[in-house]
């Protein structure tokens, strides 16, 4: 094997042996790999670091076999959406890195090393995230997606729903500085990826407001009150995600909506 196909390999097979502090650099990239905020990662690397080691710690999830029985007997028609629209939009595909936070939601390994979600469980998170949201109302939420693969269906969710959504760009302190001209108070964030829409959860976090956060398995999900596991960096699986908690708080608020086909949220249909 030549040698740049083996650096390649063993770049791509993270070990889940590594040290906590390894992991969290190898997760962060992942994350980051192709956004702006990449181009300036070694310069911001200590800072960044830091900061995720204030946030470590322990969410209080099920463990993976209290997990497995809790869906056990669960039928697949009960079901938010079939099986298989799971399965096309590659909702269950996490990453190479799995954190302690989401190894309870793992399911197995592929050979090129891709750890796999359980669908099962994806489908009770998503319905319990959804649950969780429709206690607030719409003008107390916001969600935050600065992952470009999620505007679309961020704004859509927020057109429909009257939820205040941030893409592209979040701007910082408007949770936490009252002299900014655009401040505002809010009881829930959602986020979609806690690496790149940090800012929003340290602010969050700051003024003690309540946390939503779309988990993929290279995330860590300390100051979540509740967590939505799947794939966030695929338009596709962020559409499902989407639709599913626009179609479900409409639903619970008797928001009447005209919401589109499932096919048009992941990009299948225009």
């Amino acid at each position: 094997m030549p040698k740049k196909k083996k650096e390649e390999t063993a770049e791509n097979q993270v070990s889940e042996d590594l040290p906590e502090k390894e992991i969290v650099k190898v997760a962060e990239k992942e994350s980051l790999e192709g956004t702006e905020e990449a181009k300036s990662l070694e310069a911001k690397k200590k800072k960044l670091l830091e900061k995720v080691a204030k946030l470590k710690g322990k969410i209080e999830e099920a463990s993976s076999e209290e997990m497995k029985e809790k869906v056990k007997g669960k039928k697949k028609e009960d079901m938010l959406i079939p099986l298989d629209e799971y399965v096309k939009a590659g909702i269950y595909l996490g990453t190479r890195v799995v954190t302690p936070d989401m190894k309870p939601f793992v399911y197995r390994r592929r050979a090129d090393g891709l750890a796999i979600f359980n669908t099962d469980i994806i489908d009770e998170k998503i319905r319990e995230g959804a649950e969780f949201m429709s206690k607030f109302n719409p003008e107390d939420i916001i969600v935050v997606c600065k992952r470009q693969a999620g505007w679309k269906v961020v704004e859509l969710f927020s057109k429909l729903t009257g939820i205040r959504a941030f893409t592209k760009k979040y701007p910082a302190g408007i949770l936490t500085n009252s002299k900014l001209p655009n401040f505002f108070e809010n009881e829930l964030t959602v986020i979609a990826d806690h690496w790149v829409d940090r800012n929003s959860l340290h602010d969050t976090l700051r003024v003690r407001k309540k946390v939503l956060m779309i988990c993929d398995t290279n995330n860590f999900s300390k100051g979540a009150d509740k967590v939505i596991i799947g794939n966030n960096k695929s338009a596709k699986s962020l559409g499902v995600i989407f639709y599913l908690l626009t179609k479900e708080y409409c639903k619970a608020k008797g928001i009447k909506a005209d919401v589109p086909d499932l096919e048009y949220w992941t990009g299948e249909k225009e």
